[in-house]
């Protein structure tokens, strides 16, 4: 069957058609009546994408992720949020609603579970293709009722991911607050244990005084190398005046030693020129003599005097240099305890300062996350609340009728190619010679009613050139 065929079929047929179509339009007129009518109503929200948290001022990378807007969309369709709607509408405080309630879980359940899940059969979320605003539909029976559910979606979506934001924050700031105590007791424990070794040891300033006692040593030091020096000198000239007084510099420097020789050397000139001059028994002679013998054992004595001062002096330095020993040595030990002591109160001092700073940053910690806690501000804004719609949103008539007149052609269409299959008919004269392959002498045309007078004659058979 080709297409002219097809034509003619329809053609023949149009009644058919016609009364499928008819019959099909006013099959969607009736059941677009029985629908109940369908309103919808909308709230459009933006996602804030700044990503700066308004507590801790740090970049937020988290919202700049590419399934953000899908995982808010998700968010939007949870039972958390729909169980928040229901709060803020008060549904399960209705009679009507808890009359409901019974007749379908005969009182089994949570009417607010029960409301929730209601609610998210009818909800649904639109996320723009290329900017972060979020759009929730509500569809229901009543204008009024899903304009107050879209926008207690919206409502319940801000609390919810405000709570998703502080509950955290709280848990965190509760921890921390447990373990602020355990770290102020250790920090009061590292002092205590600083102050009482401070009492215990005299120590105030570890370095300062460290430094003072490692002077002193060094002080000491440098006195016995002194000293030292010193005893070695003592203890040559020592020797030297022991062995050769009247040619020791000490015993030749001294002024007495010098003025007696000078004496003596006078009282000696003096005795020779009397020796000279006068007999051993005279008694010049033997005063001169006198004289000079008693300058001399002064001189001798002054001289033994003077090399028993220079071998004191020397005993002096030995003794000075036992006891600058004997101080070095105590010194020594005492700048060993003391550098053991610093090392103690170093250590003791930065287990304080550890404690200290866990103490501080812990605080520091815990008064960021109790303003988190408590901070309600959300990064999401309602861009434009839902309106009361004020024409419903199904059933479409206009849409339905055309949908059905567009149905009923193609049903009719089917039918008469069906019954044109099931009942074949010769339509014209090209499908009889293709049906029987046979020429076509003639055609009856078929008489037009309006036109045609009583005494006209039939029509008239046409004769058809042979082939």
């Amino acid at each position: 069957m080709n297409f002219t065929h097809l034509f003619l079929a329809l053609r023949a047929r149009y009644k058919i058609v016609i009364l499928i179509l008819a019959v099909t339009v006013a099959a969607a007129l009736a059941i677009s009546a029985m629908l109940p009518k369908v309103y919808k109503a909308s709230t459009s929200l933006v996602l804030n994408t700044k990503g700066v948290d308004p507590i801790t001022g740090m970049t937020l990378p988290v919202q700049l992720m590419q399934g953000y807007i899908a995982t808010q969309a998700d968010i939007i369709r949870s039972k958390s949020v729909a169980l928040k709607a229901v709060e803020n509408l008060r549904l399960a405080e209705s009679p009507a609603v808890q009359e409901q309630f019974r007749e379908a879980r005969q009182g089994q359940g949570s009417i607010k579970e029960w409301l929730a899940g209601l609610l998210l059969a009818k909800v649904d979320v639109e996320p723009s293709r290329d900017s972060s605003v979020l759009t929730i539909n509500f569809r229901g029976n009543e204008p009024q009722f899903v304009a107050a559910v879209a926008n207690a979606f919206a409502q319940g979506y801000l609390d919810f991911t405000v709570q998703l934001k502080t509950d955290p924050a709280l848990q965190a700031s509760g921890f921390i607050n447990t373990q602020i105590k355990l770290l102020r007791e250790q920090y009061e424990l590292a002092q205590s244990r600083l102050s009482k070794y401070q009492k215990e040891n005299n120590i105030y300033s570890a370095d300062n005084r460290v430094d003072v006692e490692t002077a002193r040593l060094n002080e000491l030091s440098s006195q016995l190398v002194q000293v030292q020096g010193l005893l070695m000198e003592a203890e040559s000239r020592s020797r030297q005046a022991s062995g050769n007084a009247g040619a020791s510099p000490d015993v030749l420097n001294n002024g007495l030693i010098q003025s007696l020789k000078s004496q003596l050397a006078t009282a000696e000139a003096r005795f020779a020129d009397t020796s000279q001059r006068l007999a051993s028994n005279h008694p010049q002679y033997i005063s001169a003599k006198s004289e000079v013998d008693k300058l001399r054992s002064n001189l001798e004595e002054q001289i033994r005097i003077a090399s028993t001062g220079v071998a004191s002096n020397s005993n002096i330095y030995k003794q000075r240099e036992n006891e600058l020993r004997a101080s070095l040595s105590a010194q020594k030990a005492r700048v060993l305890e003391l550098n053991g002591a610093r090392d103690e109160f170093v250590v003791l001092t930065n287990e304080a300062d550890n404690a200290r700073r866990s103490y501080e940053s812990a605080m520091q910690r815990y008064n960021q996350t109790n303003l988190e806690g408590q901070a309600r501000q959300s990064d999401i804004a309602v861009l434009s609340t839902a309106e009361v719609p004020g024409s419903p949103t199904s059933p479409r008539l206009l849409v339905n009728v055309l949908l059905a007149i567009v149905i009923g052609t193609i049903l009719g269409g089917g039918v008469v190619l069906v019954l044109e299959l099931l009942d074949q008919r010769v339509r014209s004269a090209a499908h009889m010679a293709d049906a029987f392959g046979l020429p076509v002498l003639g055609t009856i045309a078929k008489p037009r009613l309006g036109k045609r007078s009583k005494n006209s004659p039939p029509a008239a058979l046409l004769p058809q050139p042979q082939q």
